[in-house]
């Protein structure tokens, strides 16, 4: 999938990640994701394992993957 751009200079990207159970879960790939330069807003859902991210540019995927491995989890790619 590519980035979608929802409002002007912001840009969405969707993740598969892997290992998300519950709600712990979701909170710690958000709280970690959050922390990057640029993100406005994650939503993750550990049912599906899709995280959502919106920020102001896109990503760079190995900061993203290094966030997500802070968390304890897998960054599948984009979903």
């Amino acid at each position: 999938m590519t980035a979608q751009t929802d409002t002007p200079g912001s840009v969405t990207a969707v993740y598969q990640v892997s290992g998300m159970s519950c709600g712990h879960c979701e909170g710690a790939v958000s709280g970690e994701l959050s922390r990057l330069p640029g993100v406005s807003s994650v939503r993750a859902v550990a049912a599906s394992g899709e995280v959502t991210v919106v920020s102001s540019a896109a990503l760079d995927e190995e900061a993203v993957r290094a966030a997500v491995d802070e968390a304890g989890f897998e960054l599948v790619g984009r979903a």
